[in-house]
């Protein structure tokens, strides 16, 4: 077991993505509270994602598996052979004792190398569906978390590896799940956001929802709407020309307090943004991504519109008409919001992050696996 100051080092991997930086994020501090150093793996893009809150952060080549094109198969496959040497140099220096992945592509080299060393490795899922870059590494890791109940239970062999943990969310998360769901005196007040490949789609189609919905019913709304700079202008100018009170930014620092104080939340469907939503327990109405690889946000805004707490609209059915039918109905029934509130935060999981890192420490190797674990594991 390598130490640092007597303390034992995990290594966790993730991509490059705010997506799965967070919930890596997550996990290093409750590692770290308990007396654990935390290195993170990960590619190029995270330094936009600022400080993460470990000891180091390592960078290795990766490259995504998509497309037909053989030569840039050819190259994607080369560069995450380099990725995995250098994993595997890296591992030889700093002899971690347990990794963890939390999905994309550039945790392939990173968990392919820990499991060629023999050290214990685990993934987590945080969708509703197996990613495509944890499919290819799930018969090869120790464990496997995962962020929705119920996944992988079709498949014997790996639904023996399953635990479910839950999604890690942030502190501010936690916090904010603190606060009760709001009565119904006063503002309706609804949220709005998309992320960089949603926001555009919501600016079309809320506003002009907005102002389909009957005349005493709009006279109630609040509005906060995340969007794009290029369309801040136009979606200020729609909701001031129908007089709804409305604050539009491009982001909001503060967002899960603001999804606390909220009536009802429209969103696209991210993992985090599911697991934000159960665990403060907010209703929602949430529009997958159509085009996701996977289908991950279909999975995922599916199983909390069974559980009662959200409506899931596909985007061919997200029109002004559909979304101003489905307010004015819900503005109608304050006690169905405050159900489908109850159902969403039924499904919430607050520890997810502490739930991990007792798993991941849970796999560290006993004495003799320790030492087997400094030499590369012969594969089958």
């Amino acid at each position: 077991m390598q130490e640092r100051g007597g303390s034992p080092l995990v290594i966790v991997a993730a991509g490059g993505t705010g997506g799965h930086l967070f919930p890596a994020e997550a996990v290093a501090v409750a590692l770290s509270r308990r007396g654990v150093t935390v290195d993170l793996v990960t590619d190029e893009r995270a330094s936009r994602y600022g400080e993460f809150p470990g000891r180091a952060t390592h960078i290795v080549p990766s490259a995504t598996l998509a497309g037909r094109n053989p030569f840039h198969i050819a190259g994607a496959v080369s560069r995450l052979c380099s990725g995995a040497m250098r994993a595997l140099l890296l591992y030889g220096r700093l002899r971690p004792v347990v990794v963890v992945g939390f999905g994309g592509y550039p945790t392939i080299p990173p968990l392919a190398a820990a499991v060629l060393r023999g050290i214990p490795a685990v993934i987590h899922e945080q969708n509703g569906v197996l990613g495509r870059a944890n499919r290819l590494l799930a018969r090869r890791v120790r464990t496997i978390a995962t962020g929705f109940r119920g996944l992988l239970a079709d498949d014997p062999r790996l639904a023996a590896k399953v635990t479910h943990t839950g999604n890690p969310i942030r502190p501010a998360v936690v916090e904010a799940a603190a606060t009760p769901y709001p009565g119904a005196d006063g503002p309706l007040r609804i949220l709005v956001f998309g992320g960089s490949q949603g926001a555009r789609v919501m600016a079309d189609v809320v506003p002009p929802a907005i102002e389909l919905v009957p005349v005493a019913v709009r006279a109630r709304l609040s509005v906060t709407q995340q969007a794009r700079d290029e369309d801040i202008e136009r979606v200020r100018s729609a909701y001031r020309r129908f007089g709804v009170a409305a604050e539009v930014e491009p982001f909001f620092r503060d967002l899960p307090f603001r999804m606390a104080a909220s009536h009802l939340v429209i969103s696209r469907s991210g993992a985090s943004t599911v697991a934000e939503l159960a665990a403060i327990g907010r209703p929602a109405i949430l529009v997958p991504l159509p085009h996701a690889l996977d289908h991950d946000q279909r999975a995922n805004a599916s199983m909390l519109d069974q559980a009662g707490g959200a409506i899931m609209i596909e985007q061919t059915q997200f029109t002004p008409d559909r979304v101003a039918a489905e307010i004015a109905q819900l503005a109608a029934s304050p006690e169905k919001l405050a159900e489908m509130a109850a159902a969403a935060r039924n499904q919430g999981v607050l520890d997810g992050a502490d739930r991990l890192a007792d798993l991941a420490m849970g796999l560290v190797a006993g004495p003799r696996e320790k030492q087997a674990s400094a030499e590369p594991a012969t594969t089958s």
